[in-house]
């Protein structure tokens, strides 16, 4: 038997209902926000990736499924399958120039992503995402909306015992010195680093301090390289903007922290980066992650254009939000006449209601015991029925029957 691959799976049976209130919240909560819903293809060029994820990311070293195409080895024929949806939708942003629209440009998108890792609970190798991005706004405004937007969504799922932690990344010319002091106190201990560690330290420091290696935990407790890490490095126009943001976040009561420690795994962020966390999930506990990236658009070679954004796991999310039983139709029709059946199905269905009927034509009984189990009224047609021209509705909650001429 031919099973599906390792890290996948089917979302089959009862599981599609809770997906499809995921979604279907997600369509209301953002389109209620003026987000509109954008769907880019599945596989961009590698070359997208590499320069918009950042190529001292975990995603881009170790995780994407990249394949040539045309039998040929060059990079402008290597296609990867999308590890995230932001450089995607950046890229639909700068090719239809969206940015010629008067600001902001609002999106959100649902859709399967493709990561070669390990597989666990909540995180599989096609899994998928819903996100937001935001375009043209550089007031703190824009960050509290997307944090806003996340907890809203969360909300409407039902999920609850959040916590958000919040850092600012500070702007490229005051990170550039804070990634100097990183190197320079980390120097001593490079080959002590793990593996990973030792190549962000040359191509991106910050990076380092999103390590889960214990043995890198614990040189960053030392406390010469914690007053490093703890230290207020970002500028004054970063630091009122994080305050900013702070102020809005205090004004919509969303509760959060400061971890210092934020910086999230992708190399486009700067100022204000944040995650949303969730105490019912153990150690794989974050739920939401996100934050700025105002030098993307220019870096794939859009104009320079502030932005926000963030994404959540839909099958981390599965395991939080209440398990959605299946809808139960309007009406089942219960009779051995299969034509008039499937003709009052059509025409039920035509004036909107749900409707199904027997197709193997069993027993009266088996039928009704069918109708009982998926649906709340049961259309009995029989001879008479058909005959003298009226419908015996029976309600399946009571039991109680009545005769009608219309439905």
């Amino acid at each position: 038997m031919i099973k599906a691959q390792r890290g996948t799976k089917d979302i089959i049976g009862e599981d599609t209902f809770t997906w499809q209130k995921i979604q279907d919240n997600a369509r209301r909560i953002f389109q209620s926000a003026n987000y509109q819903e954008i769907r880019t293809p599945i596989f961009e060029a590698t070359e997208l990736f590499k320069r918009g994820v950042g190529d001292s990311t975990d995603i881009v070293n170790k995780e994407m499924y990249t394949f040539s195409v045309g039998g040929k080895e060059k990079s402008e024929n290597s296609i990867t399958l999308r590890p995230e949806n932001t450089a995607g939708v950046v890229r639909a942003y700068i090719e239809h120039n969206i940015s010629r629209q008067s600001p902001p440009q609002k999106f959100w998108y649902f859709g399967p992503m493709f990561r070669y890792e390990r597989p666990q609970a909540g995180r599989q190798r096609q899994f998928h995402q819903i996100g937001i991005e935001l375009f043209g706004v550089e007031s703190p405004t824009a960050d509290a909306e997307a944090i806003l937007m996340a907890e809203e969504f969360l909300k409407s799922t039902g999920v609850d015992n959040l916590e958000v932690e919040l850092n600012s990344l500070g702007c490229p010319k005051c990170r550039e010195k804070y990634r100097n002091q990183i190197k320079e106190v980390l120097k001593p201990y490079l080959d002590k680093l793990c593996d990973d560690c030792k190549v962000r330290y040359e191509k991106n420091p910050l990076r380092i301090l999103d390590c889960k290696d214990e043995n890198c935990q614990k040189i960053f407790e030392q406390d010469e390289i914690k007053n490093v890490i703890l230290s207020d490095y970002i500028c004054q126009e970063c630091s009122e903007h994080f305050e900013k943001v702070q102020e809005y976040l205090n004004a919509l009561n969303i509760k959060y922290t400061r971890n210092k420690m934020l910086v999230r795994g992708l190399d486009y962020y700067n100022r204000t980066v944040f995650e949303i966390k969730s105490n019912s999930l153990g150690s794989q506990n974050a739920v939401c992650g996100g934050g700025r990236y105002d030098g993307l658009v220019e870096m794939l070679g859009g104009t320079p254009t502030p932005a926000v954004g963030w994404a959540m796991g839909v099958e981390r999310l599965f395991e939080l939000v209440e398990k959605q039983q299946a809808p139960k139709l309007d009406y089942f029709v219960v009779s051995k006449y299969s034509k008039e059946a499937i003709k009052l199905c059509q025409e039920l269905r035509n004036k909107g209601y749900s409707c199904d009927f027997d197709m193997q034509n069993r027993k009266f009984a088996k039928q009704l015991e069918k109708a009982a189990k998926i649906s709340k009224y049961a259309i009995i047609l029989g001879e008479d029925e058909i005959e003298k021209g009226f419908y015996t509705v029976k309600d399946l909650s009571t039991g109680a029957q009545e005769q009608k001429t219309t439905l």
